[in-house]
């Protein structure tokens, strides 16, 4: 079960909706299955890329980490969108994937947010199973 406020679901969608029509996507901070923070990146994939990947830089994964490190907290997952297509993860994602992180995906329709899922890798990294999102 994977616990995120009202709050943190609208900055989101808001941050999703903005990176329409490409992914748009960020890292999920916290613990113990609950989100308490989020940080949100700009795509840096390449432009002819980005409306179905997205990329992190060496650079955002340091500032996440050191932000959630001066929270006291831990970089628990990632959040990403999926412009126009089913929000269940891809065989790139699975690639790049880490176990214990969750992923929420985000469908994004015409530049409006539509549902949320969340998946965890397998520890041997075959498939994903989803988790429940409790919106709190």
């Amino acid at each position: 079960m994977l616990y995120v406020s009202n709050d943190l679901i609208e900055k989101i969608n808001l941050h999703l909706e903005e990176a329409y029509p490409e992914e748009g996507a960020g890292f999920l901070i916290g613990g113990e299955g609950q989100v308490k923070q989020i940080l949100s990146l700009p795509n840096a994939r390449e432009d002819d890329a980005r409306h179905n990947r997205f990329l992190f830089t060496p650079e955002d994964y340091l500032k996440a980490e050191l932000q959630a490190d001066s929270l006291g907290l831990s970089l628990i997952g990632v959040f990403h969108s999926h412009p126009d297509c089913p929000n269940i993860p891809s065989e790139y994602d699975r690639e790049w994937a880490q176990p214990f992180f969750s992923y929420i995906i985000t469908r994004v329709d015409q530049g409006r947010v539509v549902s949320h899922r969340s998946w965890r890798l397998v520890e041997d990294r075959t498939k994903y199973e989803e988790e429940e999102i409790e919106i709190i």
